[in-house]
C-alpha cells in the first residue's frame, strides 16, 4: 500500500536565511558599561577544580530582548555566554568580588537601564550602517593588529568602544600621527575603528599587553601559537 499524499505541497527551507534571522535578533542594541567590578567567571577543560575571573567591561541589550555580558575576548567585544571553548575558556557565571555572590543572569539594575536607555534613545532604522554609541574604554584593554603576514605586530592601548546599528562593536585606536592632544578621549580625531585597518586584531587584558611588551618568553610562545597557528612570527612593536 503506498503512502497516501499530503494535500499541503512541499516547502523548501531556507537553513542559512533561519540562521541569518536568529543571529539578527541577537545584535547588540544599546550597551551600558560596568562600573561596580562585576566579574565574568570561567573555567578550563584543564582545570576543572579551578575558576577564573574576568572583569566585565559592559552588558549589551539584544534585540531579542536578553541583556549579556561582555568581555574583550579573542577578537571582538563577546557575549560571556558564547564563550564555551574547551581550550579557552567555558563561562560558569557572574561574581560580585565585594559580596563574593555568584549568579547566573545580569543583575536587574542593568537590565532595567538597558531597558530605560534603549526605549529613550530608539533610533529609526536606516539602509546605511549609522554610529549609535560610544564607551570610553575603562580596564586598559589593549589590542595585537596584525596586517600582512610579513608585517610586525603592533600592539596597541583600546581608547573606546563603538557600537553601529548593525550590532557590530569597534575598538578604537589612535594613529600615533594624528594625536594633538592628551589624554586622548573617544571623540578625537586621531581614533579609529581597528578592523577598518587591520586584517586581525586580537584583545588582551593590560597584564598580558605588559607582559609582550617586555617581550616575555613565555608569553611570546604561546601568543604565537595562539594567533599564528604555528606560521613565521615577528616581534611585536609598539
Amino acid at each position: 500500500m503506498g503512502i497516501p499524499q499530503s494535500p499541503r505541497s512541499a516547502r523548501v527551507i531556507d537553513l542559512e536565511a533561519m540562521r541569518q534571522r536568529q543571529l539578527a535578533r541577537r545584535r547588540l542594541v544599546r550597551l551600558s558599561p560596568e562600573l561596580d567590578n562585576l566579574e565574568m567567571v570561567y573555567r578550563l577543560a584543564s582545570e576543572t577544580d579551578t575558576l577564573y575571573g574576568m572583569p566585565l567591561l559592559a552588558w549589551g541589550l539584544q534585540e531579542n530582548g536578553e541583556v549579556v555580558g561582555l568581555v574583550p575576548w579573542m577578537e571582538a567585544l563577546t557575549p560571556c555566554h558564547r564563550l564555551d571553548d574547551p581550550e579557552q575558556g567555558h563561562f560558569i557565571g557572574y561574581r560580585d568580588p565585594e559580596t563574593e555572590e555568584l549568579f547566573e543572569h545580569p543583575p536587574e539594575h542593568k537590565v532595567l537601564e538597558l531597558e530605560h536607555a534603549a526605549a529613550y534613545f530608539d533610533y529609526e532604522e536606516t539602509d546605511e550602517t549609522t554610529l549609535i554609541q560610544q564607551l570610553p574604554e575603562t580596564q586598559g584593554t589593549h589590542a595585537l593588529c596584525m596586517d600582512e603576514s610579513d608585517a610586525p605586530w603592533q600592539l596597541k592601548q583600546v581608547f573606546g568602544w563603538r557600537l553601529y546599528s548593525d550590532g557590530t562593536v569597534e575598538a578604537l585606536l589612535a594613529d600615533e600621527r594624528l594625536i594633538e592632544t592628551t589624554p586622548i578621549l573617544p571623540g578625537d580625531a586621531c581614533l579609529y575603528p581597528g578592523h577598518s585597518r587591520h586584517r586581525v586584531v586580537y584583545f588582551f587584558q593590560r597584564q598580558i599587553a605588559n607582559r609582550i611588551r617586555q617581550e616575555d618568553p613565555t608569553t611570546l610562545e604561546a601568543l604565537a601559537l595562539m594567533v599564528m597557528s604555528g606560521n613565521d612570527v615577528d616581534t611585536p612593536t609598539g
